[in-house]
């Protein structure tokens, strides 16, 4: 009996590893293709230049990643410090700081 529950949960799991692309991943890949034609057009920073002005100053907690709302020109940096999610969002023409949300 067991071993049917174990093996119908692996099977399940990889099932879950075979689905396609979700909506969201899809979309993460736009925003990234989005903030890449916009920075070389000139119009915002590399997320390279906005992650070396702001990492520094949140050197107490852990970087989990950017996000980029191409409509905004806004980067959305995510890091986590005791537990909790902090967001940074940044103007990306300017790298300006804009706010800090915990």
């Amino acid at each position: 009996m067991l071993k049917k529950f174990i093996f119908s949960c692996l099977l399940s799991l990889c099932g879950i590893a075979l689905l396609p692309q979700t909506a969201s991943a899809k979309d993460r890949r736009g925003e990234q293709d989005e903030a890449r034609a916009q920075m070389m057009a000139g119009k915002v920073k590399s997320i390279r230049s906005i992650e070396n002005s702001v990492l520094p100053r949140m050197a107490d907690s852990e970087y989990i990643g950017p996000e980029f709302d191409p409509a905004a020109q806004v980067y959305r940096l995510k890091f986590i410090r005791d537990g909790r999610v902090i967001f940074v969002d940044v103007d990306g023409r300017t790298g300006s700081i804009l706010r800090q949300t915990r």
